[in-house]
């Protein structure tokens, strides 16, 4: 069985430790479980990596939040992985700080990251799995939200939430989607 874990993100020192870059702290945090390292490739940064007898490719791409889903096709492709092996990791304002949820499949929520991935590979019937940032900002702040720095208080609890989502990710890639929702769709 062969996964695709796409972390999404920004790449660039200036979107480093941001809530928009969620994605790629929990696809690192993978990497550092399966002492796997990354390598710049096509459109991502990429490792390939074992967990319980599954392959797993880990990409971070390098297309940028809003072109996400020019690198999800393509190493959707290259390594042959069907969209129900392939699980999009994402910031979602929509949920409270340390929410974590996974879906089978939805709407992009007025994530550009996902709209672009769903326009690209002409589905939405994709796995998610959507980590909250809150919604702790005004009124035409989302942005300035979005690509901000963890508050200290978020920042202290951020090492035990980033490793809770590391672990409902490899539990997808190991016990399937259904039973993993059953076991990590709940307030943290």
């Amino acid at each position: 069985m062969k996964y695709l874990i796409v972390g999404l993100g920004n790449i660039g020192d200036e979107y480093q430790n941001t809530r928009h870059n969620i994605g790629f702290n929990l696809i690192d945090k993978i990497a550092s479980k399966t002492n796997a390292g990354f390598t710049l490739s096509r459109h991502a940064f990429m490792c390939q990596t074992k967990h319980r007898g599954r392959q797993l490719i880990l990409i971070k791409p390098t297309t940028y939040m809003n072109l996400s889903g020019k690198a999800v096709k393509y190493w959707m492709d290259k390594e042959n992985i069907t969209l129900e092996n392939t699980l999009i990791v994402t910031d979602d304002i929509a949920l409270p700080f340390g929410t974590i949820r996974m879906r089978a499949k939805g709407s992009d929520g007025g994530h550009n990251g996902l709209k672009n991935i769903q326009q690209i590979i002409a589905s939405s019937k994709y796995p998610r799995l959507r980590f909250g940032v809150g919604q702790n900002f005004n009124k035409g702040q989302q942005v300035k939200h979005v690509l901000g720095h963890w508050t200290y208080e978020e920042a202290s609890m951020l090492e035990s939430l980033i490793e809770r989502g590391a672990e409902s990710i490899l539990s997808f890639c190991s016990i399937g989607i259904q039973q993993t929702m059953n076991i990590y769709n709940t307030k943290t």
